[in-house]
């Protein structure tokens, strides 16, 4: 029993509630690790499928590499779509101010942290979808092309709306990730 007092007395008050719980920045944190890691797998995918098909191509035409480059250049853009949102969801995410004997007050709403994995599982799942196309077409185009250049336009116009998707998920997970969530109560 004295223990019990001598923790009680050592506890410090903590003012987290339901609008703001003390579990809000795993959800914000949990948005921003979806974006990368989700966009990221999209750009490898989307790199080593469009590279098999540049290494099959270049064995018979290696003069034609370089232009064949493209669609590894924009799956690799894809990868910076979901870094830009990690970046910008990571950098709201608020820690609680206070503690040692000061009470915890938390800063980062639940209505934020949600909207901040929302943002997240958005962008990065779009990113994912982004690359898969990107690499399937980016195979298949770039062996196209070796065998009739007419076909060049044709790949490169299929992978800007193949990019497209991706950026569309970037816009609407930076739009749900600047949405306000509010203040918490102070106790």
């Amino acid at each position: 029993s004295v223990t019990a007092r001598t923790m009680n007395t050592a506890m410090v008050a903590e003012n987290f509630g339901e609008a703001c719980p003390a579990s809000a920045p795993f959800f914000g944190y949990m948005g921003a690790a979806a974006a990368l890691i989700f966009a990221n797998l999209g750009a490898a995918y989307g790199t080593a499928k469009s590279g098999v098909g540049i290494c099959s191509m270049g064995v018979m035409h290696p003069g034609l590499i370089m232009k064949s480059i493209i669609p590894v250049v924009m799956a690799g853009v894809i990868g910076i779509y979901g870094f830009i949102i990690a970046v910008v969801v990571g950098t709201k995410i608020k820690e609680p101010v206070g503690g040692g004997s000061q009470a915890v007050t938390p800063q980062y709403t639940l209505f934020s942290a949600f909207g901040h994995l929302g943002s997240g599982l958005t962008g990065g799942l779009s990113g994912l979808a982004a690359g898969m196309a990107i690499g399937i077409v980016g195979d298949a185009g770039v062996r196209a092309t070796a065998q009739q250049p007419k076909l060049f336009v044709g790949m490169i116009l299929i992978l800007i709306f193949a990019e497209a998707l991706g950026l569309y998920g970037l816009i609407v997970a930076l739009i749900m990730s600047s949405s306000g969530g509010g203040a918490c109560p102070s106790a």
